[in-house]
């Protein structure tokens, strides 16, 4: 039996995002960080994530696994995935962020891999590589002072995560797509001029 399932705690949830320190990008990106390790039970509500860090979001992720420990239970192999060189240097950032922590404590341990780097974005690609949805989360959480119906419009799309299925729910017809992915590209372009996402640089020398 899972020890989250017969420990009487306080269940947290976690969705779309998960927030780490800034500090921590950089491990991310780099694969070195493959974990993240939060006291009490926590459950994820979804498999595919958006990891933010230092105010932006870095990474697009899939949760791999979910594991729940008691404090004197965990191992360097544990601190490793978490990006940390021995159990004694998470033991000490745990107790930094959280403040006292007992040896009973219950921690969760959540395993993601990156599926795409927001910091390297591909802009031969459609959309540069992002699902409509993903550029509608992004916008709706980092964009100022949008519009009512372009707000609508981007709220609905996290609802549905098809430009074709909000276009008949917002306006009756697959024929208004045309102002979905007009606010889409609007919002996407904003969002690289704000320099919250990047593109990859291409050699023109190479590449000619």
């Amino acid at each position: 039996m899972d020890l989250a399932d017969h420990v009487p705690k306080k269940v947290k949830f976690i969705g779309r995002h998960l927030m780490v320190k800034g500090e921590y990008v950089d491990l991310i990106l780099k694969g070195v960080k493959k974990s993240t390790i939060r006291l009490g039970i926590i459950k994820p509500k979804y498999n595919e994530i958006m990891i933010h860090g230092g105010g932006k979001p870095i990474a697009l992720a899939k949760i791999t696994n979910v594991k729940y420990k008691r404090i004197n239970e965990l191992t360097d192999e544990d601190a490793r995935k978490d990006g940390f060189p021995s159990l004694k240097v998470l033991l000490k950032e745990l107790k930094k962020s959280y403040g006292e922590i007992r040896p009973n404590d219950i921690v969760t341990i959540i395993e993601f891999v990156i599926t795409k780097k927001l910091s390297d974005l591909d802009v031969k690609e459609q959309w540069l590589g992002l699902k409509p949805v993903e550029i509608a989360r992004i916008a709706l959480r980092y964009c100022e002072n949008i519009p009512q119906e372009e707000r609508k419009i981007l709220e609905d799309l996290t609802r549905t995560e098809s430009i074709r299925k909000t276009a008949i729910r917002l306006y009756g017809s697959i024929n208004r797509r045309w102002k979905i992915r007009k606010v889409l590209r609007k919002y996407l372009d904003t969002l690289v001029n704000k320099g919250i996402i990047k593109v990859r640089k291409y050699d023109s020398k190479k590449s000619s």
